[in-house]
């Protein structure tokens, strides 16, 4: 009996003792932040700085939308301002935050049988490319990055109709759609930390960027506990106010691939 009284005390010492478990936040984002390492980078700063957790779901973005919209995560961060501005209106986000920004580019054959290398805009670059009937991929995922080639294609006046033959989708994340442009070779639409990341090449080439229209913005917003009471909000509120903070905001600043910055950071918090 005082065995057994003295193992009950042991238990309950230990357990006193015993750290929390501690708590872990999903966070819905891109294929963008994932395959350039950002996450990898960033969030070992994030839990050493508030013992949180965080688990990445990385899809694109209209899918980490959905996710976030049935509250099968407690953070969005994605890269389509429209979007995410329709998700906090709807009363599914507490508030969106400009968090940072890096840009797109057209990469293509180093052939380049259009004609665009060196080009600033994308418009007329996407024309030439209809002209030339040269193959085009897309992501065909609704993501950030096909929406935003959606809305460079009705800019140009090219309906989809005029698309056929040459222009393909294929339904698929940056890091497969950029593996198939490779194998055929194909122009495609890439955000430009993913380009930078990719090591299977081949004869890909950086061939478009500087265009304005293809700055690339990312917004976070928490999950609403409003409308999804069972949301991690206060461990969400706290990841976000840590990206827009001085300090997320220099950890941003300083990811880099080789000497290239592959996010800018653009909180007013971040002092810069």
């Amino acid at each position: 009996m005082v065995r057994a009284i003295g193992a009950v005390f042991l238990a309950a010492a230990v357990t006193a003792s015993a750290p929390a478990l501690a708590e872990t936040i999903r966070v819905a984002s891109t294929t963008s932040t994932e395959a350039s390492g950002f996450f990898d980078y960033l969030l070992p700063r994030f839990t050493a700085a508030t013992g949180i957790r965080v688990r990445v779901i990385a899809v694109g973005t209209g899918q980490a939308i959905r996710l976030a919209r049935r509250g099968d995560a407690d953070v969005l961060l994605v890269h389509h301002r429209p979007s995410e501005e329709a998700f906090v209106r709807a009363g599914y986000g507490l508030r969106r935050h400009s968090l940072m920004y890096n840009d797109f580019v057209i990469v293509g054959p180093a052939s380049d049988p259009a004609g665009v290398r060196g080009a600033t805009d994308a418009v007329a670059a996407f024309r030439k490319i209809h002209g030339a009937r040269a193959v085009f991929l897309s992501r065909g995922d609704d993501s950030g990055t096909h929406r935003r080639e959606r809305s460079l294609w009705r800019a140009s006046g090219i309906a989809a109709s005029e698309r056929a033959g040459w222009y393909r989708e294929i339904g698929a994340g940056m890091g497969r759609t950029l593996n198939t442009a490779a194998a055929m070779p194909a122009y495609t639409l890439v955000d430009r930390g993913t380009w930078l990341s990719f090591g299977n090449r081949g004869p890909l080439r950086l061939l478009v960027e500087g265009d304005r229209r293809l700055r690339n913005p990312y917004g976070v917003i928490a999950v609403s506990p409003k409308k999804h009471p069972h949301v991690r909000a206060k461990a969400a509120r706290r990841f976000v106010a840590w990206l827009v903070s001085m300090e997320g905001q220099r950890a941003i600043g300083n990811f880099r691939i080789g000497d290239e910055v592959l996010f800018h950071p653009v909180s007013p918090k971040s002092g810069g």
